[in-house]
């Protein structure tokens, strides 16, 4: 496997470097943005299992409109109660919850929150509360809304490189304190504020979020796009804040990881 290649063999991490790196990234968004590109698309479709009939097609132009397509009408329920916790995107969900020591173990490798945010005054606010990792494989809808309704500050943007996001990179690199990522606080009345964070990963993993300023926002909402890429989504909940739903908890600090889909229930406000 090319990846196996690449992240566990001397040869492949010298290959490795060029690959990971923003220019390397930008080539890739600037040829997937031709419209020579969209001859891709059938072969995308096949090999990746992708169920065409879930999305709005209209206006495809090129290989990465369809790859960041949006849903047609009806096809997600969004859970708008305002004391649910709901998933933010399509993806596999890991759990992890947040140590005294703040650090959250993904996939065999330990982050510290301080150097996720590049603020320990920020990883303190989530000592004892979870740490939700949403993984995006390139088959998902690659949209995602805000995770609930409240004031939203400015975005701020972390400039990285960009790793894949799959197990094998995650075993070797710590991916997340590495990769370009952008993060934003959102004040929920029930809630309490969560942290929303997007990374991009490699072959691009473009991270572009529809309302960088500070302003107020409805759940549901679309938030943004990953552009070609495998990519995640982080979310930070406060101790005390959430119980997570039964089907959720068995999954906290296992590396396994949960189908879930964009608006779907995942936990409730503590009473």
């Amino acid at each position: 496997m090319m990846l196996d290649f690449l992240y566990n063999t001397i040869p492949g991490r010298i290959v490795l470097r060029p690959l990971i790196s923003p220019a390397f990234s930008k080539l890739g968004g600037f040829l997937l943005d031709t419209k020579a590109s969209k001859a891709l698309i059938p072969f995308f479709v096949k090999k990746s299992g992708i169920d065409v009939s879930d999305y709005d097609l209209d206006h495809i132009n090129c290989f990465n409109d369809f790859f960041c397509r949006p849903l047609a009408r009806g096809k997600r329920r969004i859970e708008m109660d305002p004391s649910c916790l709901v998933a933010p995107c399509d993806g596999l969900l890991s759990v992890y919850r947040i140590r005294q020591d703040a650090v959250v173990p993904v996939k065999q490798s330990a982050y510290k929150m301080s150097d996720l945010l590049r603020s320990k005054k920020l990883a303190a606010r989530y000592e004892g509360g979870y740490c939700l990792v949403f993984r995006l494989c390139v088959d998902h809808f690659h949209r995602y809304m805000y995770a609930a309704s409240g004031r939203k500050s400015a975005t701020r943007r972390i400039e990285g490189v960009y790793h894949t996001v799959r197990p094998v990179a995650l075993r070797k690199e710590p991916v997340f304190v590495e990769n370009t990522r952008e993060y934003t606080l959102i004040r929920s009345e029930r809630l309490g504020n969560l942290l929303q964070m997007e990374v991009g990963a490699m072959l691009v993993g473009r991270i572009v979020n529809n309302r960088p300023d500070a302003c107020t926002v409805i759940r549901g909402t679309e938030k943004g796009r990953f552009e070609y890429g495998g990519s995640t989504i982080i979310l930070m909940v406060e101790k005390d804040r959430v119980t997570l739903d039964d089907r959720v908890l068995p999954y906290a600090d296992t590396d396994l990881e949960l189908p879930v889909r964009m608006g779907e229930r995942i936990g409730e406000a503590c009473q």
